[in-house]
């Protein structure tokens, strides 16, 4: 217990730092482990997408696109029925986890799987789809021409995202794309490219950016602003345009995962076992200071000029002939003049010679008395 008190402010002051470094690091921790599920949710829809055989692409895509054109000649409906919402959640769902597709924007380096609806919990991770709004895959035919498509369809897809969760990234750095900068979604294994022409900041109530017009495609990229404040909203709007590749099919067979995200996998085991290696060291090198420290003690307890008999004899325990001589530590072979403090040892008294000494007769035995006695 008494080792404890007199080991406890260093305790208290280990816990403090461990916590401070541990809130400090929460931040890029947590954005590292929610990318880390975010591009696992990614490559396992790109591998749900491979098992598809093409009668059940084909399917799943004309659905969707007859969904865009049901939209476009009714307009947007903010606020679905049960029935509606059913059918929304149904469309894109061949992997059965609101999965359906990702969307990447190479300028601020993100790349992020997109869900149904904007629950909290879509939102806290993930892209989400506003329901009541067009799918991601555009209309049926599209065809560029000076960024015109059928002028009898029109299709708006809106994605929400949150800015400034210190948990994820997600959509923080919307505010940096500018007019003409491009980003990409990805369904299936279709790729939309997209190229900014409109930003707007407007109030949470106003929808009147969102519609949809005749003869465009549009997709509009909406969260909170200013950052930290969420009083308004951002929305970056781009039409589409052609692919990069010419294409807009492709085959999404491999993502190239971020080095951001290999490296913990390689960089905290190596931390771990460096620190284990520190403890261990750390805790050598105590127990050998205490080995010197304790070895030095019991070297100064023997070098004592008072050896233990000497303190027996002080307390009376030992008669003053069995008193042992006393040395001084400092004292060596060659010095020639020893301390004048050092007690010399006692005379011995001689020993007894009956021939030199001869014992004496006692009066009552001795010849005198006799001859007086007689």
């Amino acid at each position: 217990m008494r080792r404890l008190k007199k080991h406890l402010p260093t305790i208290i002051f280990t816990l403090i730092l461990i916590l401070g470094i541990g809130f400090l690091c929460y931040p890029t921790f947590s954005d590292w482990w929610n990318s880390l599920h975010q591009t696992r949710a990614i490559m396992s829809y790109v591998e749900e997408v491979n098992r598809i055989g093409e009668e059940e692409y084909a399917r799943i895509l004309e659905s969707a696109r007859t969904y865009n054109s049901r939209i476009s000649s009714r307009g947007i409906h903010w606020k679905l029925s049960e029935e509606e919402k059913a059918e929304y959640l149904s469309q894109l769902d061949f992997a059965s986890n609101g999965n359906m597709g990702y969307i990447t924007i190479e300028k601020i380096n993100i790349m992020l799987p997109i869900y149904h609806g904007t629950s909290e919990g879509v939102l806290q991770t993930s892209i989400g789809h506003i329901e009541g709004s067009s799918l991601p895959v555009g209309i049926k035919e599209w065809t560029i021409h000076d960024g015109l498509v059928d002028p009898n369809e029109g299709s708006h897809c809106v994605l929400s995202g949150h800015r400034g969760l210190p948990s994820a990234k997600l959509f923080s750095d919307l505010d940096k794309l500018a007019e003409g900068d491009t980003f990409t979604i990805s369904v299936l294994n279709e790729t939309l490219t997209y190229q900014v022409d409109q930003i707007r900041v407007v109030d949470p109530i106003d929808l009147s950016n969102l519609t949809i017009e005749r003869g465009m495609d549009y997709c509009t990229l909406v969260t909170c602003t200013p950052y930290g404040i969420n009083t308004h909203r951002l929305l970056v709007r781009g039409h589409r345009v052609a692919n990069a590749s010419g294409d807009a099919k492709v085959t999404a067979d491999a993502i190239k995962i971020d080095t951001v995200y290999v490296v913990p996998f390689v960089g905290v085991p190596m931390l771990t076992l460096l620190l284990i290696i520190m403890l261990i060291r750390t805790r050598i090198s105590i127990k050998r200071r205490k080995r010197q420290k304790s070895g030095e003690k019991d070297s100064y307890n023997n070098s004592s000029p008072i050896k233990p008999d000497s303190w027996r004899y002080l307390q009376g325990k030992l008669p003053e002939e069995n008193m042992p001589e006393t040395t001084d530590p400092t004292e060596t072979g060659n010095n020639k003049n020893p301390p004048q403090a050092q007690r010399k040892p006692k005379a011995e008294k001689p020993a007894d010679d009956p021939q030199k000494n001869p014992p004496e007769r006692s009066d009552q035995n001795s010849p005198q008395n006799d001859a007086e006695n007689n």
